[in-house]
């Protein structure tokens, strides 16, 4: 009767499994990944969604939710700088460190960090498009345009409420504002406002696929899908909290920060291709041109996927608290927004 019952359990158990979302290889330890140490920073003011004292990891899922990217330890200078984003222009890896109100160039080549930049209040999302680095700043619902060469500001465009997140259609910049659960359409070149478009409630991620614009909308549970017009041309039911958004193909993968997955859309018609677990807090999602990284908040991890799979292939240990993740051609990299660093490795 033992041995039957224990039989019965393993085959419930497999059972459980079979039925569990996505497509998890067995793993070792977390690899690691090289370190690079950023300047350090000092605290700065706010009280919009996109930031707190603990930085961006404030997240609202049907109530007042914090997590807390340095383990509930008194914060110090160097974790309140807050590095988020990150972009690479051809050259350079830049951090945007939103305590500092500051962005930081890396040289990718060899980790040297090469200037810091003032910007805004709280910036929060990067994008290099166009011959510029721009710049979101979360508080002063402004975007900026960087000269990469000179780290200097050559324009200030005004956004929507919070700006928090880019998208480049080879044409024009897209703006996700968080605050006023909208997107800002502007022309590259002049940087002139051609529209402001309804979304979902907290846009955060954008991704141009398809010939249209994705919207994660954190708040609504959905992702939205713009035409280069700016109509609604669908909205789709996603996972709990998404948050970024990449596109892969004819395919785009949302991940979901409470959900701990990511599901992949078909872009034509956003029919779900499938839903993989991944880790706690998943957030910033890119794709290497042969496999998709996506970064996990809660585990202080970044993961490594097969897109004709969802399998897991490497998970990498990162410092604190990241949120994004980069790729410079050769290696990812990864704000930690809990300890003021950025990881790197060898992306294939």
């Amino acid at each position: 009767m033992i041995f039957k019952s224990r039989v019965f359990t393993l085959a419930l158990l497999l059972a459980i499994a079979a039925m569990t979302p996505g497509v998890l290889k067995a793993q070792t330890a977390p690899q690691p990944m090289s370190e690079t140490p950023l300047s350090g920073g000092t605290t700065s003011g706010g009280t919009k969604t996109g930031g707190t004292a603990s930085g961006e990891a404030m997240i609202v899922d049907g109530g007042a939710v914090a997590v807390d990217p340095v383990d509930g330890a008194a914060p110090t200078p160097d974790v309140l700088a807050g590095p988020e984003a990150a972009t690479f222009d051809g050259t350079y890896i830049w951090i945007a460190t939103q305590f500092t109100d500051s962005v930081t160039r890396v040289r990718a080549s060899d980790g040297t960090v090469a200037g810091t930049f003032p910007v805004g209040k709280r910036p929060v999302a990067l994008l290099y498009a166009a011959g510029y680095v721009w710049c979101a700043n979360l508080l002063s619902d402004n975007v900026m345009k960087i000269n990469p060469s000179t780290g200097a500001i050559a324009a200030t465009y005004a956004a929507g409420d919070g700006p928090g997140g880019f998208a480049f259609d080879g044409t024009n910049i897209w703006i996700a504002n968080r605050e006023s659960n909208n997107v800002t359409k502007l022309a590259a070149a002049t940087g002139a406002n051609l529209g402001t478009f309804a979304v979902g409630k907290r846009p955060m991620g954008l991704a141009f696929a398809a010939n249209a614009i994705f919207v994660a909308n954190n708040f609504s549970n959905t992702v939205t899908k713009l035409s280069l017009a700016g109509a609604v041309l669908a909205t789709y039911a996603t996972g709990r909290s998404p948050f970024g958004v990449a596109a892969q193909g004819t395919n785009v993968w949302v991940s979901h920060y409470f959900g701990q997955t990511v599901a992949k859309l078909r872009a034509a018609d956003g029919v779900n291709l499938g839903t993989f677990k991944v880790g706690d807090g998943a957030a910033g999602i890119v794709f290497d041109g042969t496999n998709l990284w996506v970064v996990c908040n809660g585990d202080s991890t970044v993961v490594k996927m097969a897109p004709s799979t969802g399998e897991i292939i490497t998970t990498y240990a990162t410092g604190k608290g990241p949120f994004t993740v980069a790729f410079d051609g050769n290696k990812v990299w990864v704000p930690n927004s809990g300890n003021n660093t950025i990881s790197s490795t060898t992306a294939n």
